[in-house]
This record gives C-alpha cells, sequence and structure tokens, in this order.
C-alpha cells in the first residue's frame, strides 16, 4: 500500500545480491570477486570478466486495527556484467535491473453523491520502471578512481480505478474502469569517486577506503493514455473508449550518498554510508508534486571470511549481516488528522557459497514499515535474494615459441 504513495513507484535501489546481505551498504568497499553495481568507480577493482544475475522473492504482511493481508511475489533482480578495458586501470560494466517498482490493490467502499448509492471501489498500480545501463571506471591514482554511470529508463506504470455499484436493478451489473498508462523513455545519469588505502595500522594489513555517488536530476519523458471501459465480472472489456493522451515528464531530484569502510585483507570489512534526497522538486507528469519531502537512508553492515584458503568448505564461505533505517519521502494522514512519515527498519543477514572463483550468493531481509499510531498501516515484510557470480578471465593473448 506505501508503493501507491508515489505515482512512479518506489525506488529499487543498486545492491546486488551479495551487498544486500550487508545492509545494502556497498558504495566504498573494494570488491575483486562481485560488480560494483553501485558506485561505478569501484568497478577498477574487478580484473576478471565477471557476470551476475540474481532473483528476488517476498512475503508481506500489512496491517490495520481491524483487518490484515498478506501477499507473495517475486521478480528478476538483475543481470549484469563486467569486463576490464585495461586491467586495475579501466573497466566497463553492461546491467539490466529495475529501476523502480508498482504493485498495489486497494478495495474499500464508497458513496455516490447526493443519492448515497453504495459502491465498491478498487484502486491498482501495476508495473514499474526498468534500467539498462553503462558503467566506466577509470583509476586516476593508486589510490584514487573515478567513474560514471548512464541508464536508459524505459517501461510502463498502470494504475486503475474501478467502481460497481453494490445494488444494482439492472440484470448485469457492469463495473466501470478508468485507466491510466504511463510510457517512459528517457536517460539517467550518475558519477562517483573511490578513495582506499591499503597499508594501515598495524603490521600493514588493514584498509581504510571512502566513497561517494552523485545521481543527477532526471527529466524522464512520458506519454499517458488515458481509456475508460466496462467489464464483466470474469474480466471482459466492453466499450473502451480512449479519453485523451498526453505527452509530459516524471523529474526525479538529484541524490547523493557517501560511505566510509574498513577491512582487513580477506578476513573482514565493516562499513556504512548514508543516502539523502529532497523530493520537493519531484514533478509526476501532471505537474504535481504530490506533497513529497526529503528522504534518507542509513547502513550499517560487516562481512566476515574465516579463511579463504582454507580446505574446509565452511571456513571459505563469506558471512554478512548489516542493519538499516531509511525515511520516505511521503507522508500519512493518522487518525487525528496528523502528518507523519514513514520510516522502515530493516535487518539483513547473508552468506556466498564459494565454487572456484564463482559463487552462489544468499541475503535474507527482514524488515518493517510504518505503524499502525502514526501511519494507520504496518507493513512488515520478509525477502530473499538469490544470486549466481561467476568470474573468468578473457581477452587473453596468445604467445607461441
Amino acid at each position: 500500500p506505501f508503493s501507491s504513495l508515489m505515482t512512479s513507484g518506489e525506488p529499487y535501489g543498486n545492491a546486488l545480491t551479495n551487498r544486500q546481505g550487508m545492509g545494502g551498504v556497498g558504495v566504498s568497499q573494494p570488491q575483486f570477486w562481485y560488480l560494483n553495481n553501485q558506485n561505478p568507480a569501484l568497478l577498477v577493482y574487478n580484473t576478471l570478466t565477471l557476470f551476475q544475475a540474481g532473483i528476488i522473492g517476498e512475503s508481506r504482511m500489512v496491517s490495520s486495527d481491524t483487518a490484515s493481508e498478506r501477499n507473495v511475489g517475486g521478480n528478476m533482480n538483475y543481470l549484469a556484467t563486467a569486463f576490464p578495458i585495461k586491467p586495475t586501470k579501466w573497466t566497463t560494466a553492461l546491467g539490466l535491473m529495475p529501476y523502480s517498482t508498482l504493485n498495489y490493490r486497494i478495495q474499500y467502499v464508497d458513496f455516490v453523491r447526493p443519492t448515497n448509492e453504495e459502491i465498491d471501489v478498487t484502486e491498482e498500480g501495476q508495473g514499474g520502471l526498468t534500467q539498462f545501463y553503462w558503467a566506466n571506471g577509470v583509476r586516476l591514482h593508486k589510490n584514487i578512481s573515478v567513474g560514471v554511470k548512464a541508464s536508459y529508463i524505459f517501461s510502463s506504470l498502470v494504475y486503475k480505478y474501478t467502481n460497481r455499484l453494490a445494488e444494482s436493478s439492472q440484470p448485469i451489473n457492469y463495473p466501470v474502469t478508468i485507466e491510466e498508462k504511463t510510457y517512459v523513455k528517457d536517460l539517467a545519469f550518475s558519477t562517483g569517486i573511490s578513495f582506499s588505502k591499503d597499508s594501515l595500522f598495524s603490521k600493514n594489513q588493514y584498509r581504510f577506503s571512502f566513497g561517494a555517488v552523485y545521481n543527477f536530476a532526471a527529466d524522464l519523458n512520458t506519454e499517458q493514455r488515458f481509456s475508460l471501459f466496462r467489464s464483466s465480472l470474469v474480466g471482459d472489456v466492453f466499450d473502451p473508449d480512449t479519453l485523451y493522451t498526453n505527452n509530459g515528464s516524471i523529474l526525479t531530484p538529484p541524490s547523493m550518498t557517501a560511505g566510509i569502510s574498513l577491512s582487513r585483507g580477506t578476513k573482514w570489512t565493516i562499513g556504512t554510508e548514508v543516502t539523502y534526497q529532497d523530493w520537493s522538486t519531484f514533478r509526476n507528469a501532471a505537474g504535481s508534486n504530490e506533497n513529497l519531502g526529503q528522504s534518507w537512508r542509513i547502513g550499517l553492515g560487516g562481512e566476515l571470511t574465516p579463511d579463504l584458503l582454507s580446505e574446509n568448505f565452511f571456513r571459505r564461505i563469506q558471512y554478512r549481516t548489516g542493519l538499516s533505517m531509511e525515511q520516505y519521502p511521503f507522508t500519512t494522514v493518522n487518525a487525528s488528522g496528523a502528518r507523519n512519515p514513514v520510516k522502515d527498519i530493516g535487518i539483513n543477514f547473508g552468506f556466498s557459497m564459494p565454487a572456484g572463483r564463482s559463487s552462489i550468493d544468499w541475503a535474507f531481509k527482514y524488515g518493517k514499515r510504518g505503524n499502525r499510531s502514526d501511519n494507520i498501516l504496518e507493513e512488515s515484510y520478509f525477502k530473499i535474494y538469490f544470486g549466481i557470480t561467476f568470474n573468468d578471465q578473457w581477452f587473453i593473448q596468445r604467445k607461441f615459441d
């Protein structure tokens, strides 16, 4: 239900399965065996050809003071590949993953004025935006690298408003639906920077890293189509009519993420990061701000590998855990009429099972969004992330004696 409060859908984020196990923290950590998807500047650490794919499944329970409902779903999480143009100096990456998601269905009873006839109302939102991106990371200095990312945003958002008379003298009671389809096609850009210093502190075994990413504001071209139709109870459509079409744009605001991390070789890593985005400049295709405000996210996560070179399989597994807290840009009105922000608190854990230079990756998250006293509704959820990672060495120049 909370996703219905933003017509562009709920932002998806860029963390892959291995970073989800750390609470989504990853903007500052160099990763050798995994694609650095959250900060393009970190791609320079991927010196092998890399392919990653992932899926996500989730279960949600939405509760109010009088009712509760559970729903289960799943989706493709990502397809991504990276390969070095010049190892340790320049790496490029291509990927396909969701940009935002939209999936809700709300049913309630309303009344027609002035007759006060009772109608059953259903509001639905489906779809979401997808991004196909090209990212590049370049090393400027042994400690400093920069990166850029260009994303092609496309796909559609579909909203339906359906009402039906609860009691009718007609032999067949046709529900009437107003459908709004918004098609999006445009580009978005971001840039990143990374600083990493090795051989620090006791016995020169530690590495300190800093990373930051700036996502530029995006003015996404849209085409809207509004239609009206009747339907039968089994879904057959009658008398469809296009009311009008409209060309516009969705303006998404810029955002900034910055983080730091500390690691000891391949043994362990701990990191934290914060994201800030001011949605007061957001505009939907109709030119409305939707009363959106500021959003932020804080994450803390860690990773432990007992012994990467051990013959014991379980000691080679990478274990991860993390925490996150987030405030969404929208507010809700409680029973007393006060507007309150919606917050999300989550705990994550995960692991990667090695298979040579590749791995099978798992991550899990339990979280809670909103609460009944402040937001009328409360949503608890459990997410499962599954991914596979392949590393290989391509483009080897053969030499013969």
